[in-house]
């Protein structure tokens, strides 16, 4: 009995002490680290939001996007207090600081073109039409990526498009929510719903990048001339100088994932806000249509060479991107200590980049930075910004969306047809929401009315 007892007590002692030492590490998690990373971001000047236990900002953060798309707001290019309200009152409070495209024409072509058939059918009976274009033009960008990603029409990938697109609203509603460690491990209905989401396009593109390998086995003509068969022989001849280097089917599927969601979204978004600007100063539109019919003439079609001659179009899409930028924000997480300037970064730190609020910023566009003005680029990128790195709605640096030009070519092409064939101004419907859903949108749609040519 007293061995047992004995045995007992040896049990208690060893739980408690793993106990003391979970928690302690619990605690040091919650409470000592982030205070300590505070500790020495206010001893270098900078300001801020004390630090909360567990939930931080997160609760506010959730009512002030609340608020913030409870109503839409006036027809003006001064979205951040809706888009990124929390950022935007922290700034206010706190400061901050300071080859292969041309293959891909065709698989453009064809999408923009049944696109375009479609609307003429609906404007043919009376002359004018009015139309929610936002998810047609979702519609089209998830037609091109199919197509040029993974030598598919769109009905054929449309079910990866849309679960993908459910995946990205509910990711945002749970970056949204209070954050509770360890919730995301919980059999909520939104968990199970993420789970289910991922495991069936896992199994999708799983099935459709088995199949591609099976026809490159077989040495099957064309199988290599859209970007999966590029991205699978480049990873083939990789593996075979380097059996260590190369990707896991696995890998592959991520990447994937990663076209459907960067080669749709943003050129939707680019287009949809676009085509809103552009239905609002008339003056631009037709300036843009009179350069297209210039390079293209009154034939309805297009080519590459001429997207090179289009400067009026290119200028209103650099100013589309400055005001209407796809992701508002850019982060990242600092892996090792680090220097910025005259700080010193520990690991662990988040740097925050609000992408709008750069583009947004008087000092650097002057005065009429929330102004539609093409014109500030009419001698490039480099001498609108003054040669500084403030123009950033594709990223910057070794991480910059390598996908920039394909969303320029796409969308200047679907502008060029859509210009060719109509004018169009806004509907007394339009509700000026834009909202961020992992990429800046209209929350309520866009809704115009075309006019045939």
């Amino acid at each position: 009995m007293e061995m047992i007892c004995n045995y007992l007590n040896i049990i208690g002692i060893c739980f408690c002490c793993v106990f003391v030492i979970w928690a302690w590490s619990v605690f040091k998690w919650v409470w000592l680290r982030p205070k300590k990373l505070e500790r020495c971001l206010r001893q270098q000047g900078l300001t801020g939001n004390s630090y909360k236990l567990l939930f931080g900002d997160l609760k506010e953060n959730s009512n002030m996007m609340k608020e913030a798309k409870a109503k839409p707001i006036n027809l003006s290019n001064d979205i951040a207090p809706r888009v990124i309200p929390f950022i935007h009152q922290s700034v206010k409070n706190y400061g901050m600081l300071t080859g292969s495209s041309v293959r891909m024409l065709p698989a453009f072509d064809l999408s923009c073109g049944e696109m375009m058939c479609g609307w003429e059918k609906m404007v043919s009976a009376s002359g004018s039409y009015e139309l929610d274009v936002w998810p047609y033009l979702e519609t089209l960008s998830g037609d091109v990526i199919s197509r040029t990603a993974f030598g598919s029409n769109y009905q054929e990938g449309r079910r990866i498009f849309q679960l993908q697109k459910e995946q990205a609203q509910l990711t945002i509603q749970a970056l949204n929510s209070v954050y509770i460690p360890g919730w995301s491990l919980l059999p909520t209905k939104r968990n199970k719903r993420m789970k289910k989401i991922c495991k069936e396009v896992e199994a999708l593109l799983w099935d459709i990048i088995s199949k591609r390998v099976n026809q490159m086995k077989a040495g099957e003509a064309n199988c290599n001339d859209d970007l999966l068969g590029i991205l699978l022989e480049s990873n083939k001849r990789e593996i075979e100088q380097n059996k260590k280097l190369g990707m896991s089917i696995k890998e592959v599927i991520e990447e994937c994932k990663l076209f459907y969601f960067a080669g749709s979204e943003t050129t939707s978004s680019l287009l949809g806000w676009t085509m809103v600007l552009l239905a609002k100063h008339h003056n631009w539109q037709q300036l843009a249509r009179d350069e297209v019919f210039q390079v293209f003439g009154n034939s309805k079609t297009v080519d590459f060479d001429g997207f090179s001659r289009l400067k009026i179009v290119n200028m209103i899409l650099l100013e589309v991107l400055r005001l209407y930028p796809p992701l508002v924000a850019m982060v990242r997480t600092v892996k090792e200590e680090v220097k910025l300037g005259g700080l010193r970064l520990p690991a662990g730190v988040q740097l925050l980049l609000p992408t709008i609020l750069i583009h947004h910023d008087e000092q650097i566009w002057g005065d009429d930075a929330t102004e539609f003005k093409p014109e500030r680029f009419n001698e490039g990128v480099s001498k609108a910004t003054k040669s500084q790195a403030s123009f950033l709605p594709f990223g910057w640096g070794p991480r910059i969306c390598i996908g920039q030009n394909f969303a320029m070519l796409e969308a200047k092409m679907a502008l060029s047809m859509i210009l060719q064939r109509f004018q169009f101004e806004l509907s007394p419907c339009y509700a000026h929401a834009p909202v961020t859903a992992l990429i800046l949108q209209p929350q309520y749609g866009a809704h115009l009315i075309l006019h045939r040519l």
